[in-house]
């Protein structure tokens, strides 16, 4: 079953945004994989304190993605394969990288400031190598 443990609410933004979010993040990593249960609508909403219809809208239009797999009076899984991954991971590293972006130009930094940031960033979090 899909672990909430590690899901931290951000003040800005829709939950069920962040929860379409964190699954699939979990999804590109490799932490969630397919046909993995994910906590019913009831449970999540207790263990997050947000109202039910919040877990039923990320729920639903994941589903509408085709990320996961619901039926009526049955539990809901992951239905991913590698394309799926792929897609997921490519749409979650644009998105990511372009609010940094965004960010980076409303402030005024340079291409190679913002190179050279990354850089630092990168080495910091344990990956010298750019190639890796």
């Amino acid at each position: 079953m899909i672990s909430f443990e590690g899901f931290v609410l951000e003040d800005s933004g829709p939950v069920y945004l962040q929860i379409m979010r964190y699954i699939r993040q979990g999804i590109a990593a490799g932490a969630i994989g397919d046909r993995e249960e994910v906590p019913s609508r009831r449970a999540l909403s207790a263990l997050l304190g947000v109202n039910p219809n919040t877990i039923q809208k990320a729920y639903h239009m994941l589903e509408e993605e085709g990320i996961l797999q619901s039926r009526s009076g049955a539990k809901s899984y992951t239905n991913v394969n590698r394309d799926t991954i792929e897609r997921i991971r490519r749409e979650q590293l644009r998105s990511e990288t372009s609010a940094w972006v965004k960010a980076m130009k409303q402030m005024g930094v340079s291409w190679e400031e913002a190179e050279a940031l990354a850089e630092e960033l990168w080495t910091l979090e344990g990956r010298p190598d750019r190639d890796a």
